[in-house]
């Protein structure tokens, strides 16, 4: 039986938890008030290092949801994501508009990955 491995825990989540060759992520989010643009590069900055710290990367992606305070910027956090998301390797993905946390997020990035 495989070893649950928690990364970057809190009193009330962890930023990752890795079982069985899987790696799930909480929901990121970027800088508050800052452009969606903004946010989602700050949210796929943590992406990549989160993913780093539990032994995988963005090529080993398997599934995303991203949501998005406002469904009108999809075009904006969808330029950030082309630039980042790797050829080839792109994930089964989800976006849709949701209420978050506080009216200062724009946009939450969710995202499982296998673990190499």
């Amino acid at each position: 039986m495989s070893e649950i491995k928690r990364i970057g825990v809190g009193a009330r989540m962890s930023e990752a938890v890795a079982y069985n060759g899987i790696v799930w992520l909480a929901g990121q989010v970027g800088t508050p008030s800052a452009s969606v643009a903004q946010q989602t590069k700050d949210c796929l900055a943590e992406v990549d290092r989160i993913l780093a710290e539990a032994g995988t990367d963005k090529t080993r992606i398997l599934s995303v949801q991203i949501w998005l305070a406002d469904i009108a910027t999809f075009g904006e956090m969808n330029a950030v994501w082309d630039a980042w998301v790797p050829a080839g390797n792109t994930p089964a993905r989800a976006t849709g508009e949701a209420k978050l946390a506080t009216p200062k997020y724009l946009v939450e990035i969710i995202v499982t990955a296998a673990l190499k």
